[in-house]
């Protein structure tokens, strides 16, 4: 098509993007590029762009413009809910009927291909979970791709295992591309990509398919400066000081906007504190019930709130131009991460906050995540063993590897993909196939991880510009000096905060315990235990003091129960703590005695603040459970665990002699729960013993 040819078409693009962004609005010359590729040439492109360019225009003015030629549907993968629920709404304002396929309308789902199938519908929406479904992808997913007119792949950073966002589900697209007859457009999108990832996601989009040559990906890379954000970090000496800092900052900050937390845990502390000190906030993590996040997002939409208290479940996607502030507290473990995060402000406003509190305890939570890596070649293969014999499904593998659900889970995605393992109905099967470990890319991975923690720290640091730091990191040739920055200006913000706000802060934060769930169903792959746990061996709900990720006894809790600390009594400050927790306990029936679990680690710990218990509380000290023959170790998913502690835990006769001859309710001490296992095993022997009922407490839970 010459350029005479291209004039109607152009037009055409440009009165799309004035009805989907408004009448003054006009293409940018790479957003023509764009779509001229995919519209005209029918190529596979990658476009790398700050969040608020207009990725979202390029894709959906491309399908009208296709629609019009009569090509199929365009077929987006979309990770998150709110990025679908966004882009829905900006297709309706283009004049494109869009749907979704998500985990949150299954009874959607057919008429939904019904829709697809009659060509009513211009754009589907599905997460990239649904392309590893079984149904999906052996009986919807190939008829899409052949008559699909585009593809795009949104936030496609997560495609590549170097970016920092990667997500397993995401790798089988390459699978999908290949796929495609030929002439069908692809269009990758993401505002958060390094030269690296850019690179491998370009790669990957040139997978060979049917194409007689394959073709190459024309990468469209622009500047990443957001010129409307003014970015600071402020350092405060503890998190009574962060949260005092962030209540007063609050009263100040412009609009209203995000306050992100490191944790679920924290980001429930941080807006339980923030109610109390009068400001509107809402907690929105993913854990957060569909129905409460949706009220949540359009409350902030609608400025009936200051902020939502989110995790990084908020991160892509959400699209509220006249967002005024983000404020971190806690540093993300990757300058790459934190830029798309703070991307969410300043779309539609002149100057928009940008505020780090980083805390101490930030480099523990990045080595919790850093240690949910792809599992060594040793637990692979296992696996692998495992699904030779035949169909396993997850929970059964559990019960065979010794990985979390999560972590068993993603490793099974990756294999998938990898063409070792196959997701059939009722689980996963062994292909049969050759599979090598890579364990040198692993490695690399991990070292670009790492990579970034010191960058993050080192921005921490900086004392030149904040977002050349960042956009450096991001390859970004372009980044000069912003001029806004705290650095770049001079003009720091203080870190003086009013004594008596850090003692309310403080009051919040060491305001002692959590509730402890008592399990209930016997984790599934058990031959032996199944089904509910019968009643009479079942714990009640349990207390602990605090959780290891919060921001309050968090880190008094973490240092204490490190594996480096040494073994002692429990200390008078937290064991006063401890009276408090149980003093507010509302227990249906008070216990009168109490019984210690065993500990390999901290047998002095667990045994002074057993028996300081029974002191102060006038209750009957009966003993400790022990181990037949010493502790189960340390294993990482339900049925491992069960296993492992059913095999060593013991009733001593003399402690099973006292309990009957007690027949009273028994509190349970112990200084962690983990998986809750422990506890639950420990409560069923206490039981079985004779005791009517079994409380427990620990010091920490996990989460």
């Amino acid at each position: 098509m010459h350029g005479e040819e291209q004039e109607p078409l152009l037009e055409e693009a440009q009165a799309r993007l004035r009805a989907l962004a408004g009448e003054g609005a006009v293409l940018r010359d790479d957003q023509w590029a764009a779509i001229k590729a995919l519209v005209v040439d029918r190529r596979r492109v990658l476009v790398v762009q700050r969040t608020g360019w207009g990725k979202s225009a390029v894709y959906f003015i491309a399908t009208a413009l296709l629609r019009e030629l009569g090509e199929g549907p365009t077929v987006i993968v979309s990770p998150l809910l709110a990025l679908m629920r966004n882009q829905i709404a900006a297709a309706e304002r283009a004049g494109i009927h869009a749907v979704t396929v998500n985990s949150a309308n299954p009874e959607e789902w057919e008429k939904i291909y019904a829709q697809v199938a009659e060509g009513v519908v211009d754009v589907l929406l599905v997460s990239p979970e649904r392309l590893n479904n079984p149904d999906f992808r052996d009986n919807v997913l190939p008829e899409l791709a052949e008559s699909a007119g585009l593809v795009v792949i949104d936030e496609a950073h997560c495609v590549s295992d170097w970016g920092h966002d990667f997500r397993p589900d995401y790798r089988r697209l390459r699978t999908l591309i290949g796929e495609l007859p030929p002439g069908i457009p692809v269009l990758a999108t993401t505002a958060t990509a390094n030269a690296r990832v850019t690179r491998d996601v370009a790669e990957q989009l040139a997978v060979d398919s049917e194409w007689e040559e394959p073709q190459e990906t024309l990468v469209l890379r622009g500047a990443l400066e957001r010129e409307s954000l003014s970015l600071s970090v402020v350092e405060l000496a503890g998190p009574e000081e962060r949260l005092a800092w962030l209540d007063q900052a609050l009263r100040e900050l412009p609009g209203s906007g995000i306050v992100y937390t490191l944790t679920v845990a924290a980001a429930h502390e941080v807006a339980a504190y923030l109610r109390e000190r009068g400001h509107e906030v809402a907690a929105y993590s993913g854990q957060t019930e569909q129905a409460e996040r949706l009220a949540a997002e359009q409350d902030l939409l609608d400025n009936r709130i200051k902020a939502l208290v989110a995790t990084s479940a908020l991160g892509m996607g959400f699209d509220k131009p006249d967002l005024g502030f983000v404020v971190h507290v806690g540093a993300p473990q990757s300058p790459v991460a934190y830029y798309q995060q703070v991307g969410r402000a300043g779309r539609g406003v002149e100057r928009a906050e940008v505020i780090l509190l980083p805390g101490r305890e930030d480099r523990q939570i990045w080595a919790y995540f850093a240690s949910l890596a792809f599992p060594p070649e040793e637990t692979v293969r296992q696996t692998l063993a495992a699904l030779s014999g035949g169909t396993l499904s997850t929970a059964a593998l559990e019960g065979r590897v010794d990985l979390s659900r999560t972590r068993l889970e993603s490793m099974l995605k990756v294999l998938d993909v990898d063409g070792a393992v196959r997701r059939v109905k009722g689980g996963w099967d062994a292909t049969g196939e050759p599979w090598s470990y890579d364990g040198e890319r692993y490695a690399r991975v991990a070292q670009a991880r790492e990579a970034e923690q010191q960058a993050m720290l080192a921005y921490i640091a900086a004392t030149d510009c904040r977002e050349m730091h960042l956009r450096l990191h991001l390859d970004d040739d372009a980044a000069t000096p912003c001029g806004r920055c705290d650095n770049c200006t001079g003009a720091r913000r203080s870190a003086g905060v009013d004594g008596a706000a850090v003692e309310a802060a403080k009051a919040s934060l060491s305001r002692p315990g959590v509730v402890v769930e008592a399990r209930r169903l016997w984790p599934t792959g058990l031959a032996e235990l199944s089904g509910r746990i019968k009643p009479e061996l079942a714990a009640a709900p349990g207390r602990a003091l605090g959780r290891l990720t919060d921001l309050g006894w968090g880190n008094r809790l973490r240092d204490m129960l490190a594996a480096s600390a040494p073994d002692g009594p429990v200390p008078d400050d937290v064991f006063a703590a401890v009276v408090k927790v149980l003093s507010a306990w509302e227990w249906e029936a008070r216990p009168s005695a109490v019984v210690a679990m065993p500990s390999a680690g901290r047998p002095v710990l667990v045994r002074s603040l057993a028996e300081r218990l029974a002191q102060v509380g006038r209750l009957t000290y009966l003993g400790e459970l022990g181990y037949r023959s010493g502790s189960p170790g340390r294993q990482f998913n339900s049925a491992q665990r069960v296993q492992a502690v059913r095999g060593t835990l013991a009733m001593p006769r003399e402690l099973a002699g006292r309990i009957a001859e007690v027949g009273a309710p028994v509190l349970l001490v112990d200084d962690l729960v983990d998986t809750g296992w422990t506890m639950t095993l420990g409560a069923a022997l206490v039981r079985h013993a004779g005791a009517p009922s079994v409380l427990p407490f620990a010091l920490a839970t996990v989460s």
